[in-house]
């Protein structure tokens, strides 16, 4: 069998998608109750029997390393591993990771002791499901030093996307970087067998930033200053190489901002979810951590998703993500949230120490009413408060202890909201 090393790169600061990147990467990002946006990936890799998989890291990834150590442990018999490769000074490199090939070029040295015939290099802020064997045989058959994996989007979404031109065999004729929404790319157009029942109109193939090369080929792209294969490596390599599109019609979304993140999570909960976390063939994997089923007092529940270890009590539920170690007091309503729990349980010790300076317990206090928000992990939301419910005028911005983002209201990591607090 031929050697594959699976590179997930770990992101940068992840602006659009703060403020849950204040203190997290994007790819250390809570997601669907009780996954992590990195887990996505990775499973992708160990469903498809890829199990020697490299992380590059660089920015806010304390929380990410921790996840990995936690999640990801292999037996000594199936020479699987997940691996942190950390920006690192060398004495050959002192500067931070500049770009995604950049991020592989100052690796390489770690990588080539493996001897690989192929590297799959993954972003790790994506939600698909894509059988990365079959992407790597098509590989293979076609005789190409690089694939590409593709998918349809429409004219506005190609927009914010690397576009690709392909002939009949799938090999790639011209790659286009963002072209913005004025420029004329109608001969970039998808061939018409590549239409999706929820895409209308003409469709245009866009680069998933999945790729795969030959060992002897990366190295070749990778013997200059490029620092982004989209940007620069890929457009440099489509006259110089053999370079084909796979091209992939399944449900992909890009979480990288706040919208998509939200409507994502919210998916998930639907009846008939795009991306189906109950797929036993397809499982994706995370940390055990070992906690108590969930305990419904007296609640309804609606299109809604409840990972371990919540209580809830008397409340009202719809359309929601209920994370990990979640307290829902009596009352409360929650109406299109997406909750990401706890990192911990409080014992009465600390909830009195906190009642006497009138902080709230952590979770979701007495009739609280939230509509349309995040909620980050460990927040304070107190008795009475109204989140999303009244007539407010909503401006984007940050505030003291929330943001709003796209008339979507975060309250962050470890935020406090007093009692009866309007937002």
């Amino acid at each position: 069998m031929a050697e594959v090393l699976s590179v997930i790169l770990g992101g940068g600061k992840g602006t659009r998608l703060f403020p849950l990147t204040k203190t997290r990467s994007k790819p250390a990002v809570p997601f669907g109750g009780k996954y992590r946006i990195i887990d996505i990936p990775i499973s992708n890799c160990i469903n498809a029997d890829l199990k020697q998989i490299y992380i590059l890291t660089q920015f806010n990834s304390a929380s990410l390393h921790i996840h990995l150590a936690h999640a990801y442990i292999f037996d000594h018999f199936s020479r699987g591993f997940v691996e942190i490769l950390a920006a690192e000074q060398t004495h050959e490199h002192t500067s931070w990771f500049e770009g995604t090939a950049d991020a592989v070029r100052k690796n390489l040295m770690h990588f080539k002791s493996q001897n690989p015939d192929y590297y799959i290099i993954l972003s790790g802020d994506q939600l698909y499901r894509m059988d990365l064997r079959d992407m790597l045989l098509k590989h293979q058959e076609s005789k190409a030093e690089i694939s590409i994996a593709c998918t349809p989007v429409t004219r506005n979404e190609a927009s914010d996307f690397g576009i690709l031109k392909a002939n009949k065999s799938n090999s790639i004729t011209e790659f286009l970087e963002k072209p913005g929404p004025t420029r004329d790319i109608s001969d970039f157009k998808a061939p018409e067998t590549m239409k999706m029942a929820k895409k209308k109109g003409e469709l245009y193939l866009a680069s998933m930033g999945i790729y795969i090369f030959n060992a002897k080929a990366l190295e070749k792209c990778l013997d200059n200053e490029f620092t982004d294969f989209g940007k620069e490596i890929i457009p440099d390599v489509i006259t110089k190489l053999k370079v084909n599109a796979y091209p992939f019609e399944g449900y992909w979304e890009d979480i990288g901002t706040i919208t998509s993140f939200y409507e994502a999570n919210l998916n998930l909960a639907n009846i008939k979810p795009e991306f189906d976390v109950y797929d036993e063939e397809h499982p994706i994997y995370t940390q055990m951590y070992n906690l108590p089923p969930s305990k419904m007092n007296f609640s309804s529940m609606n299109e809604s998703l409840a990972a371990e270890g919540c209580i809830v009590t008397n409340a009202s539920i719809t359309s929601s993500i209920v994370g990990v170690r979640t307290i829902i007091e009596s009352g409360a309503s929650l109406n299109g949230v997406v909750c990401m729990g706890a990192d911990y349980y409080e014992n009465e010790v600390q909830k009195q120490a906190n009642r006497g300076e009138r902080i709230p317990d952590v979770g979701i206090g007495k009739g609280a009413i939230i509509k349309g928000a995040i909620i980050d992990k460990n927040a304070r939301i107190g008795e009475g408060c109204r989140i999303g419910i009244d007539n407010i005028v909503r401006t984007n911005g940050e505030y003291d202890n929330y943001a709003i983002v796209d008339g979507i209201i975060v309250v962050p990591k470890n935020a406090v909201l007093f009692p009866g607090t309007v937002i």
